[in-house]
């Protein structure tokens, strides 16, 4: 996913030469460096500082420019507090990349993987939060994302980006989430490549009889409500799946919205990460793979009322 997002980066800069790329020592680990390599002249390294980071694109947008911020997701959080009271409180028009999100940093483990970013970002008025599915999804984002006017938080995973929405047909839209398997017994609901588990487990539960929508949902904030209360009367059942503490991430916001309407059920990723050999073996550890997602939907139609 960080290749599409350097890629799609450089793209935009041709268009928009008020767009500024501004890292903290890691454009080669983020491939910020592509945009770099193109404009030089508009692309700012204040090294490992990510306080310092928030403070230049808070002076780059106040100075007219659209200043796009790339770092770790887990180490955007250090700047939390300039991120709060300059951006959210300001309402100023910059733009986080929050690079190697969830478990995506597998060999590093923990201490780099962010699982508590979307709970903060949320929980700030006028912050837009996003979570594209995969590299298809990055390319569709941003251009979205650059056009708007107001702080986004973009979440993107390192490397690991199985084919969710390369052969579907839609312009991304900021609020908007997307059917990706039609099915009317329950609502599987989530974000990044998580979603590619919940597709094939969709597609196997068809087999078995059992009809399993599922629903990329990129803009996390904000939601849409009239949709997703739709959604919730219809099916009356909603299982959400994310790599993110299962408190305050997107299956937080879901129940919240539909509290009374549908049962939900959250499934993500509790404690603070956990080293591996690769993604995929991290989303079978938490209980986010094809059979665990199998299992909780059984497990949900299956309970009483």
């Amino acid at each position: 996913m960080r290749e599409a997002l350097g890629v799609t980066l450089a793209r935009l800069g041709e268009d928009n030469d008020r767009l500024v790329v501004i890292t903290a020592d890691v454009g080669e680990s983020t491939r910020a460096r592509y945009f770099g390599e193109r404009f030089p002249g508009r692309y700012f390294n204040v090294g490992i500082s990510e306080q310092d980071l928030i403070g230049v694109a808070v002076g780059f947008a106040l100075g007219g420019y659209v200043p796009v911020v790339v770092a770790y997701a887990m180490f955007m959080m250090r700047g939390w507090e300039q991120v709060r009271n300059s951006l959210g409180r300001m309402n100023l028009n910059v733009k986080l990349m929050a690079t190697h999100a969830g478990l995506s940093d597998f060999a590093d483990g923990p201490s780099h993987q962010a699982l508590e970013d979307i709970a903060l970002m949320r929980s700030l008025d006028n912050m837009v939060v996003i979570a594209p599915a995969d590299a298809w999804d990055v390319e569709r984002v941003l251009p979205r994302v650059i056009e708007h006017r107001g702080p986004v938080y973009v979440r993107i995973g390192r490397d690991y980006s199985p084919p969710i929405t390369m052969d579907l047909d839609y312009e991304f839209r900021i609020g908007e989430l997307y059917s990706i398997v039609d099915g009317d017994d329950v609502a599987i609901m989530g974000y990044g490549p998580v979603l590619y588990n919940a597709v094939q487990a969709a597609l196997n539960l068809r087999k078995m009889g059992v009809s399993a929508g599922v629903y990329n949902v990129p803009t996390i904030k904000p939601l849409n409500e009239d949709l997703i209360r739709r959604i919730a009367r219809r099916v009356g059942r909603i299982i959400v799946v994310e790599e993110h503490s299962p408190r305050g991430g997107l299956g937080s916001a879901i129940a919240e919205l539909v509290s009374g309407m549908a049962r939900v059920r959250i499934f993500g990723v509790n404690g603070y990460g956990h080293w591996g050999r690769s993604e995929e073996e991290l989303l079978r550890f938490y209980g986010l793979d094809e059979e665990s997602i199998m299992d909780s939907v059984l497990k949900l139609l299956n309970a009483p009322s």
